[in-house]
């Protein structure tokens, strides 16, 4: 795994070891990130499931102003904060090392977030409905007005078009992955699909 961007571009990252954390590959990150960009200079970005960082450290090297991390798993939390000590990061970051249900439910901390990333296991289902429904409704409070939630989840895996007050503005399929972004319902949506 690389960073695919920024003033980390090319810097090598590690993965947790092992089958239980299943990294985001280069090239969706990259399409992530090529929707994301004009929100990214100056955010606050919120990576649930966030594994070994990859996509949270992305956020940094971009220009996020602040990002958190949220991770259950104590190998990927130490993989990384390895991550973030390799590459000499020391500032604009949390890690807060436990579940995502329950950092939700805990209520939103500090000015909210302009865009929140999650990534739990495809086998998940569960998971992402009960993020996707806390965001949308008990936990919008995590939410800046404008603020992007998108998910990463299998392709062939349908999650709803609605959660709450969140509604599905973009599906973006590659390979056998792919990203639902999602905004508040209040906002313009426009259910398009992607290149697949």
């Amino acid at each position: 795994m690389r960073i695919i961007g920024g003033w980390l571009g090319s810097r090598t990252l590690q993965a947790p070891p092992g089958l239980a954390t299943r990294p985001t590959s280069d090239r969706l990150r990259e399409t992530l990130f090529n929707v994301l960009a004009p929100r990214i200079e100056g955010a606050a970005f919120l990576d649930l499931y966030a594994g070994s960082g990859a996509v949270g450290i992305e956020a940094l090297s971009r220009g996020a102003e602040r990002v958190v991390f949220v991770e259950q798993a104590a190998p990927a939390v130490k993989v990384l904060r390895a991550n973030l000590a390799r590459l000499d990061i020391k500032d604009g970051f949390e890690i807060h090392a436990g579940a995502v249900s329950a950092f939700l439910r805990r209520g939103a901390t500090g000015a909210g977030f302009d865009a929140v990333f999650l990534d739990p296991p495809y086998d998940a289902e569960a998971e992402y409905a009960a993020v996707l429904e806390l965001l949308g409704g008990a936990a919008v409070g995590f939410l800046r007005p404008g603020a992007v939630v998108v998910a990463e989840h299998r392709r062939k895996g349908k999650l709803e078009l609605k959660y709450r007050a969140l509604a599905r503005s973009r599906l973006l399929g590659q390979g056998d992955a792919a990203l639902s972004f999602y905004a508040m319902a209040t906002e313009k949506s426009d259910e398009r699909d992607g290149p697949g």
